[in-house]
């Protein structure tokens, strides 16, 4: 397979020299437009996919739109708001798709994250979305607390895991969405003996390999087809293993239990996931239930995992912040030692420093939809063909400085009540924004909150000055993992 997949590799690049491709697609049509291909620039250079787009964003600061080639294809990256609220909500229909190509044998690939297909895509989304209501999420928050327990203990006794501080966080991120997936067992002494940690490092983890098969998925779709390509296939067996495996003993047990795969018992003895409105029908196998929990995962783990990690290289920075965090903190848990999703919700500092976090590092750096059908977009009146990808530069916006003057300062008071209802439409967008904003959003703040309200209960942190050396190479998040602080024992708390 590596053999194949390197000739394919000489090919592209081959075929991307020679090939103009749609090199004045977008002059033509008088709209400013950026030299080469993006793509290429990613795939070979050593940026983030989201820096790329910012890049683009600032040269032209008076545009509403920039036109681009991605994948020898024409792209187009929104800069004004009004479009982006248009792609996001307004005229979803026309948008819905995120433009991957997967085969239908990629099971896993099969959930609400990355699905294309319309009326499959919304009839899943329709079913998952009670997972995340409030009372489901009250439910959880014990399976979290009891997780961000035996994370602090593991960061106590363990002192190598202060040492890789990334790896601590990705450890408590993925061990707590297993339990919130797949239920604690009684027996379980440890939330943090996770079986799913290994699994989720590598299916987020940005390779040159895995770049390349998203690229042959999107520009040669027939061809990654042929090759029978997969890009979670390597997790299908144990995953999809884990997922029959609770389901079945969930089936013998009439007693129900407030998790994901509760819910997904629920949706398989409702029988078939039915659109109303369009009549689809969709079975609820075990394997499409696993997909919908694989997405749990790599949706969560990670950004999770990265959100907590920034945070804290920001408190590092920022004593000052750090210290007033602290005090709410502890005062709260002089308080109450139960951590409810009341308690959490009034935790407003802590809100205001983690929505500060998601600003300067949103976990979804870009999002990218590809038109199904020609269009117009309302600022600038512009045509959209069917088939061109349109990409919101969601890192760009988030250090836009006439939306937040002195993008690159960590202040929290940015998202005061008062200051926050400023912020405009669409100009906030760490979770996406409009019908496919992540459902899981409110759950992973949470997470977060819990996870760090017991971290910092426990440890403060070494003054040190974070200045990012490069972002991790990925195509849609905002990743260091290398960056280091260091975690220290507070006296006469916990």
């Amino acid at each position: 397979m590596f053999t194949i997949l390197a000739s394919i590799c000489a090919i592209l690049v081959f075929w991307f020299l020679f090939r103009n491709g749609y090199k004045n697609y977008w002059k033509k049509r008088n709209v400013k437009q950026v030299d080469g291909d993006l793509f290429m620039k990613f795939l070979f250079g050593k940026q983030a996919l989201s820096e790329i787009y910012k890049d683009v964003y600032n040269t032209y600061p008076n545009e509403p739109y920039v036109g681009a080639v991605m994948n020898r294809e024409p792209a187009l990256v929104l800069r004004d708001l009004k479009n982006i609220q248009a792609v996001l909500l307004g005229d979803f229909e026309s948008y819905h798709s995120r433009g991957i190509n997967f085969n239908d044998s990629d099971l896993l690939a099969d959930n609400i994250l990355s699905i294309s297909d319309y009326p499959r895509w919304k009839s899943i989304r329709q079913k998952m979305t009670p997972l995340f209501t409030s009372s489901k999420l009250k439910s959880m928050v014990n399976i979290i607390e009891r997780s961000a327990r035996d994370f602090v203990k593991m960061m106590e006794n363990h002192k190598n895991m202060r040492d890789d501080p990334f790896t601590a966080m990705y450890t408590f991120t993925t061990a707590s969405i297993g339990a919130s997936v797949f239920g604690i067992d009684t027996h379980m002494k440890d939330t943090m003996d996770s079986p799913f940690l290994e699994m989720s490092f590598k299916s987020v983890e940005p390779s040159f390999l895995a770049n390349l098969k998203v690229t042959i998925s999107v520009m040669f779709p027939t061809l990654f087809k042929i090759l029978k390509l997969k890009v979670f296939g390597d997790h299908e067996e144990f995953f999809i293993g884990a997922v029959k495996k609770v389901l079945a003993a969930r089936k013998n047990n009439p007693q129900p239990v407030n998790d994901f795969m509760g819910l997904c018992l629920d949706l398989q003895k409702a029988g078939k996931i039915r659109d109303n409105a369009t009549g689809y029908e969709v079975e609820p196998t075990d394997e499409l239930m696993a997909a919908q929990a694989f997405f749990f995962f790599i949706a969560g783990a990670d950004t999770g995992a990265n959100t907590m990690h920034f945070t804290l290289l920001e408190l590092a920075s920022n004593p000052d912040v750090l210290k007033k965090l602290h005090e709410e903190i502890d005062k709260k848990f002089q308080e109450t030692n139960e951590l409810s999703c009341d308690v959490i919700e009034n935790l407003v500092y802590l809100e205001m420093v983690l929505s500060e976090t998601l600003r300067k590092y949103p976990p979804i750096g870009v999002l990218s939809r590809k038109c199904t059908r020609d269009t117009v977009l309302p600022v600038g009146n512009l045509k959209v063909e069917k088939g061109v990808s349109v990409i919101t530069p969601v890192y760009a916006i988030h250090r836009d400085e006439t939306i937040y003057p002195n993008p690159d300062k960590f202040d929290p008071e940015r998202f005061t009540p008062s200051n926050a209802a400023n912020i405009p439409a669409f100009g906030y967008m760490p979770f996406g924004e409009g019908k496919r904003i992540c459902i899981g959003a409110r759950y992973a703040r949470i997470q977060v909150k819990v996870g760090l309200v017991y971290l910092l209960r426990r440890f403060t942190l070494k003054p040190q000055k974070y200045i990012p050396k490069a972002f991790e190479k990925s195509t849609f998040s905002i990743r260091e993992p290398d960056a280091k602080y260091e975690l220290i024992l507070r006296d006469n708390v916990g």
